[in-house]
């Protein structure tokens, strides 16, 4: 791909999340919502392997379902109450559809079927975008509709992503996989919140970009593709190796790291909304995570591979290391400290 053109792409990827954020009109959100499914489509599909066109297929149709529901819903409720407003969904069917059209753009279960498949299938840059710049416009039209929807159905689809993302995270090899299902899990805990206190949504949302980023940037250094890779890692950047441990154990939500302050804050609301229940279930469904979470960090920094690896030897390359990947792994593990001022500010 030209710079040309790749600039084009990540500028349109731009444009319509901007679109869709700002957006008042039903219409006008839904062509964000294209603008950005249109413009990731080229950096999906750049290495013209077949596992990327397949992926690219998947996108498209899965996307486009998704933004068509999300038109659909947005006619229906013009259509009983004469209100285009995106804040003025009332309807129960258009509240349903509208449901159902986001947990299809995020992923959530049981819509999830496309994602693990997508990111497989992209690059490590492409799949941080997948997992953190194109969620954003779905979830602020959650978070702007939010008072409209059923919490019943909201809560049903977390608890299920909660289980499913980390009992189909068990058994990955795959880097990309592992990361794919990760990103469902964390927006169940997302989502299961975002109907009693919108804002700890959104704060749970830019600490996971923040974390995720500093693992695929991490991952994209050393081209760690799967497991065995990742156990060879640690021979061509040892001190990337051992910060990405602890990245991935602030993902997992381990105090006293930067993962653990969504997840703690998300109990206690939910306790203080007479919900211990679901606080008690979604606390031992992530335990599946924190299974998957402490393999990874195991094969990164703490163990050697039973077997020398077929590839070329890792330490007979050098690849530079952004700036970008402490700053975000800095971030990622050290922000517990600033809970009160972050509260203060929500």
């Amino acid at each position: 791909m030209t710079p040309l053109a790749k600039l084009i792409s990540v500028s349109s990827i731009f444009l319509g999340t901007t679109i869709t954020i700002t957006s008042n009109h039903w219409m006008m959100a839904w062509v964000g919502l294209e603008i950005n499914t249109l413009s990731i489509i080229p950096l999906i599909s750049k290495s013209h392997h077949p596992r990327a066109i397949e992926a690219t297929t998947k996108y498209f149709l899965v996307q486009a379902a998704a933004s068509t529901l999300l038109l659909f819903s947005g006619m229906i409720n013009a259509w009983y109450t004469g209100q285009w407003d995106i804040t003025q969904l009332s309807h129960p069917p258009s509240c349903i559809l509208l449901t159902t059209a986001i947990a299809t753009k995020l992923g959530l279960t049981p819509f999830h079927f496309w994602f693990p498949e997508v990111l497989q299938g992209s690059s490590f840059t492409t799949a941080l975008l997948l997992s953190t710049a194109m969620k954003l416009p779905p979830t602020t039209i959650l978070l702007i509709t939010s008072h409209s929807l059923n919490p019943t159905l909201l809560t049903s689809m977390s608890i299920m992503s909660i289980a499913l993302g980390g009992w189909m995270g068990l058994n990955q090899t795959q880097t990309r996989k592992i990361m794919a299902f990760s990103s469902i899990s964390h927006i169940g805990w997302m989502t299961i919140i975002i109907i009693h206190n919108p804002e700890l949504t959104l704060l749970a949302f830019y600490i996971y970009i923040l974390m995720t980023a500093s693992i695929f940037l991490s991952m994209n250094t050393t081209n760690t593709m799967n497991l065995p890779t990742l156990m060879t890692s640690w021979t061509k950047t040892p001190m990337l190796s051992t910060t990405l441990m602890l990245t991935l154990l602030s993902l997992a939500g381990l105090p006293p790291l930067t993962g653990f302050l969504p997840k703690w804050l998300i109990i206690q609301e939910l306790i203080e909304q007479e919900l211990a229940t679901t606080a008690t279930i979604i606390s031992l469904l992530s335990l599946l995570n924190l299974f998957f979470y402490l393999r990874l960090a195991y094969c990164s920094a703490i163990t050697l591979p039973p077997n020398p690896s077929n590839k070329m030897k890792q330490w007979s390359t050098k690849t530079p290391t952004s700036v970008l990947i402490p700053t975000l792994t800095s971030l990622s593990t050290s922000l517990l400290p600033l809970t009160p001022m972050m509260l203060t500010t929500t």
